[in-house]
């Protein structure tokens, strides 16, 4: 039954059923039987077939939804049984916005270093995949921005307060300020990260309302094509200030952003389910001692 279950949950994350076959580690005829006989014992049509997957029925939905609870709970249980027999150990994937990686080292290592047999995978992703991810059981704990967009069915644990900075090169109209506004920053050549980006909204937003923002004249998802065109003197940007720590700045004037000065919480995001797997809730417990006031929202 849990191996039909997890079919389910390969074709809602891969929309193929030959990639949904190959990620359950079986074969196409396999999957598709599989599923078949989930249909027959449940006596529903759960997908819509063609030359191609088309897409689940209502039903399909519904046993989706119940897909993803049993699965985690399985695994839940599994990981919790070896936990009490062997200590912890096992495999923790995580999943954070491009702009918070700088800080996730801090996280891992000291956890590591108590949980020497627990291994990690780290991805970047953007924040509604992050909530994709998490839902379809893909990744056991998000690092996104907790308060800005709506995030659904998941339980939320700040981390930390995101500000920005003004990247400009040193001989720039801006490049000797101790601080700049947002205004003046929205009239300079910009290079921004990709609208897909949560925190290119939030910024859109911001200069947006400083008024007179001048589109951007360079638009990337990778962090190090930002920085070395700033690098060139031909261009500015705006990244969080943790972001900006992960770079040599040399040539860069780093100016901290003003009027307004704003900030986005950044914090955990983990399935809402209870109990926990022993792998998140210990990963929660490091993560108080990274921020005391570490508390749910959610």
């Amino acid at each position: 039954m849990i191996d039909k279950l997890e079919f389910i949950l390969a074709l809602a994350r891969e929309r193929h059923f030959g990639r949904a076959a190959e990620a359950c580690g079986v074969t196409q005829p396999t999957l598709s039987a599989g599923l078949k006989q989930l249909e027959d014992m449940l006596g529903v049509r759960l997908v819509d077939r063609g030359s191609r997957f088309q897409g689940f029925t209502a039903e399909g939905e519904r046993v989706l939804d119940w897909a993803r609870r049993i699965v985690g709970d399985s695994r839940a249980l599994r990981q919790e049984i070896n936990a009490l027999k062997k200590g912890l150990s096992g495999h923790l994937r995580i999943a954070a916005i491009p702009t918070a990686l700088n800080m996730v080292a801090a996280l891992t290592t000291p956890f590591r270093a108590r949980h020497p047999n627990v291994s990690f995978n780290i991805v970047s992703r953007t924040s509604l995949s992050i909530l994709t991810q998490i839902e379809n059981l893909d990744v056991d704990v998000g690092i996104t921005y907790v308060e800005n967009e709506p995030l659904g069915r998941v339980k939320t644990f700040p981390l930390y307060q995101e500000e920005y900075l003004l990247l400009t090169g040193r001989e720039g109209p801006l490049g000797k300020k101790a601080k700049a506004t947002w205004k003046e920053a929205a009239k300079l050549p910009l290079c921004l990260l990709s609208p897909d980006m949560q925190n290119r909204r939030i910024i859109d937003r911001l200069l947006a309302q400083a008024g007179d923002a001048t589109p951007p004249t360079l638009e990337s998802d990778s962090a190090t094509a930002l920085v070395a065109h700033v690098r060139t003197g031909a261009w500015s940007s705006i990244v969080p200030r943790q972001f900006a720590e992960l770079f040599d700045l040399e040539n860069v004037h780093a100016v901290p952003l003003v009027e307004p000065q704003v900030s986005q919480t950044v914090g955990i995001v983990v399935a809402e389910r209870d109990p926990m797997t022993p792998l998140i809730a210990a990963f929660l417990s490091e993560a108080r001692l990274f921020a005391p006031e570490l508390g749910s929202k959610g």
